[in-house]
């Protein structure tokens, strides 16, 4: 009996290994599929906004082509969002596991938001009479509703990506995501000037 007993007793280890490498395998895998998914997600509504931001642009350039008078700042304002929205165009997107190129790409949109709300501001300060203008109002307030569905999947993926780093550090679990390649992704940086809005000054 006793030669059975060391046998047995490495089969069982080999099975509680076995059984515990492949759940949190498994579930690590699921946790990250949802990150994969939450970042589709917000990346949709990036998409969404940079397809709004020409045809916004042209309306207002079609509303003001009878403006005898340039706006200093409503041209700076387009020239900086113009800038802005170049400089996001050729930023790749980044899955989060890839954290240098993820933090560029966010820093990117995050300068097209900014750009874009000064420039927003600017031409409701020069152009007053254009809130009343349909083509106008409803892309504006689509670009308001991207905004929002911005920070609502940017929430989420936050949450997601929480609840995944929490398992991938926790143990006994942080010792088999090390063995399965599995590591902490990223979150969102807050831009230390993100809580002041933009203000336009004429």
């Amino acid at each position: 009996m006793k030669k059975f007993i060391i046998p047995a007793i490495i089969v069982v280890l080999a099975l509680v290994l076995f059984f515990s490498g492949s759940g949190t395998y498994n579930k690590l895998t699921t946790l990250d599929q949802d990150v994969e998914q939450a970042w589709g997600k917000v990346q949709v509504q990036y998409q969404r906004r940079m397809d709004l931001i020409p045809n916004l642009v042209e309306t207002v350039k079609g509303y003001a082509a009878h403006e005898s008078t340039t706006y200093e700042n409503v041209t700076r304002a387009r020239a900086g969002l113009s800038e802005a929205y170049d400089s996001a165009s050729a930023t790749p997107a980044a899955a989060p596991a890839e954290e240098q190129s993820f933090e560029n790409y966010n820093m990117a949109q995050d300068k097209l938001n900014k750009a874009l709300s000064i420039y927003v501001n600017a031409v409701r300060e020069a152009y007053p009479d254009l809130k009343a203008d349909v083509q106008f109002t409803n892309l504006q307030t689509q670009l308001e509703g991207t905004e929002n569905r911005i920070a609502t999947e940017r929430g989420r993926y936050t949450d997601v990506v929480k609840t995944y780093n929490v398992a991938v550090k926790r143990f006994p679990a942080n010792i088999w995501a090390g063995i399965f390649g599995f590591k902490a992704k990223p979150q969102f940086q807050a831009d230390a000037a993100a809580a002041t809005a933009p203000h336009v000054q004429f």
